[in-house]
């Protein structure tokens, strides 16, 4: 018999559009999860080397099957089609949504399975180790993450009490059962932001959700260059702010230092005030840095603080630009998108 016969298992579902940089990497990543029984990779139209690569891995890797998602309905946003096609051919008994440029580190698969059996959780979700190897990354991606940990704290979201409801696509294992039950990637198929409606849809249908730190499960490079950044989180930023019940106006006024830059500024009226001001600013330095720590980012991103601010804040603006606008665009397409919601 075999030994892992009793394990449950996981199917491994990877929409790709334009992968050829990083597609080998993640499926042999997951192809070494003894928990994950097959690998569903989605070729969503891609006009690269995609496709070549996936017709060679096919031939190496017995976990891996392919297709391609065909052309995209009206209506769908490219990853949640991808996705949701995926399911439909996926036999496993949970169903784990990673990225193509993620790698899935030793062990992640069981770990997940023990997360979700202990806090008795339907949908299991990490936010991964991000790799970052330019000055625009190191600036913008932890002051992005340390923000995100403020409004979507792990202990509100695992909360079953609390309405706080957060996912990370990166790495999203959810029990078929619920999948289906909460209409899957279909009920979220307009959303550009899925996986937070996705856990928002399994919160509120009653089941549990474990959201914590993916150090130890995965890592990621998530943007290549700053206009792909750019684009990325002016698609995802203004959604993930107010969806938190935050208003971008407070949300700027509370991540700019307004008072010491004040002070700043008045130096010439009084030296006093230069000096309080880099007192106060050398203040939100050493918040910034217990944060990094907390957040597992490495502490001398502190060094980037104001660019990583600056940066913040134009993308928030320019994302609220975009909706108010209602169109975003997304690895070659455009989707028509409406503004969130915005408490009064």
């Amino acid at each position: 018999m075999n030994p892992h016969d009793n394990v449950s298992a996981i199917s491994a579902i990877v929409p790709a559009r334009n992968e050829e940089r990083t597609i080998a990497r993640v499926v042999a990543s997951l192809a070494e999860q003894l928990e994950i029984r097959e690998i569903v990779v989605v070729n969503d139209q891609s006009s690269d080397g995609t496709a070549g690569i996936l017709e060679r891995l096919v031939a190496e890797q017995p976990k891996l099957r392919t297709f391609d998602a065909g052309p995209l309905p009206p209506g769908w946003v490219g990853k949640n089609h991808a996705a949701w096609l995926g399911a439909q051919r996926a036999m496993g008994d949970w169903l784990l949504f990673t990225d193509a440029d993620a790698v899935h580190l030793p062990g992640s698969a069981a770990r997940a399975l023990e997360d979700a059996e202990s806090s008795e959780a339907a949908l299991v979700s990490y936010s991964p180790e991000q790799e970052m190897h330019t000055w625009w990354e190191r600036a913008l991606i932890p002051f992005i993450y340390c923000r995100l940990s403020q409004l979507y704290s792990y202990a509100a979201v695992n909360n079953p009490n609390s309405p706080a409801a957060a996912a990370n696509g990166q790495y999203l294992l959810i029990r078929r059962d619920a999948y289906e039950q909460i209409g899957g990637h279909a009920a979220v198929r307009a959303e550009v932001l899925e996986d937070v409606a996705l856990a928002r849809l399994t919160k509120s249908a009653g089941f549990r959700l474990h959201f914590g730190p993916g150090d130890q499960i995965s890592r990621v490079r998530m943007y290549a260059s700053f206009g792909a950044m750019w684009e990325g989180w002016t698609k995802n930023l203004l959604p993930l702010v107010t969806w938190s019940g935050q208003k971008v106006t407070r949300e700027l006024l509370s991540v700019i230092p307004w008072i010491p830059l004040l002070c700043l500024l008045l130096t010439p009226w009084h030296l006093a005030l230069g000096a309080l001001g880099l007192l106060l600013l050398a203040g939100r330095h050493a918040s910034y840095a217990a944060l990094l720590r907390k957040n597992r980012f490495p502490v001398y991103s502190v060094l980037y603080y104001l660019a990583g601010m600056g940066l913040y804040c134009a993308a928030l603006l320019a994302s609220d630009l975009h909706y108010s606008r209602g169109r975003i665009v997304w690895k070659g397409r455009e989707y028509p998108v409406a503004a969130p919601a915005r408490k009064p």
